[in-house]
């Protein structure tokens, strides 16, 4: 009977499935096509900045909705990011892909570095100390001579992407901002449905019990800062 009832409820989720799956792919359709219409009807830059802080939120939610981690701290990857590529173009001149590629370095080191000193820690030990080193950067940020304090950098050019794609006009620049925001939602979604994903879901649920299964929690932490 009750072998029954499984096999039942079984078919009726495997049923259900190709359903769901229609569903979300139309939602994501409509959603595309709005985000390609949308600099037609709304201004681009603020798209842009839109986009840009959704990815930042898609990043902060796989650590803190997928890893159970409250970090304060990622505010300073994305300026740190931000004002790497933008001296990078500026100052030292370089092409706008090298430049991004310098700054997701940077972000990445950065993370690597709070990462390493946050899991030390547990709880709000460990959220303090994501606070703690998020001021110290942003102090560093606000005197540094490179960064213009509070005025910022100021003309950065955008130049052309890979010498060919002109990154001066508004709607370029938004649909390459656009390819970058899908690429980094994707990429965040193959994380989550990895088994990477599921083992920091783990971690999230159940700490103890995934260190007794044999993983080392502290490096998928680390793993998900940076």
């Amino acid at each position: 009977m009750a072998d029954t009832a499984l096999k039942a409820n079984t078919a009726s989720r495997d049923s259900k499935a190709p359903a769901v799956n229609s569903l979300s792919a139309v939602i994501l359709g409509i959603a595309l096509v709005g985000l390609l219409a949308a600099p037609f009807m709304v201004y681009p830059i603020f798209l842009m900045k839109m986009l840009c802080f959704a990815l930042f939120a898609s990043a902060f939610n796989l650590l803190l909705g997928y890893t159970g981690i409250l970090s304060f701290g990622h505010a300073a990857f994305f300026g740190g990011a931000a004002y790497i590529t933008a001296h990078t173009v500026k100052v030292w001149g370089v092409t706008p892909e090298l430049g991004l590629v310098l700054g997701v370095l940077a972000a990445a080191a950065l993370g690597l570095v709070i990462g390493y000193l946050a899991i030390r820690r547990q709880g709000i030990y460990s959220t303090m100390i994501t606070l703690a080193l998020a001021q110290m950067f942003f102090f560093f940020c606000l005197q540094a001579s490179f960064t213009h304090g509070e005025d910022g950098l100021q003309g950065v050019p955008r130049g052309y992407l890979f010498g060919i794609i002109d990154l001066n006009q508004p709607m370029t620049m938004y649909y390459f901002v656009l390819a970058v925001f899908v690429l980094g939602v994707f990429v965040i979604w193959r994380i989550i449905n990895s088994p990477f994903g599921m083992i920091l879901k783990s971690v999230r649920e159940n700490e103890n019990r995934a260190i007794s299964l044999g993983y080392s929690v502290n490096r998928y932490k680390l793993a998900a800062f940076v």
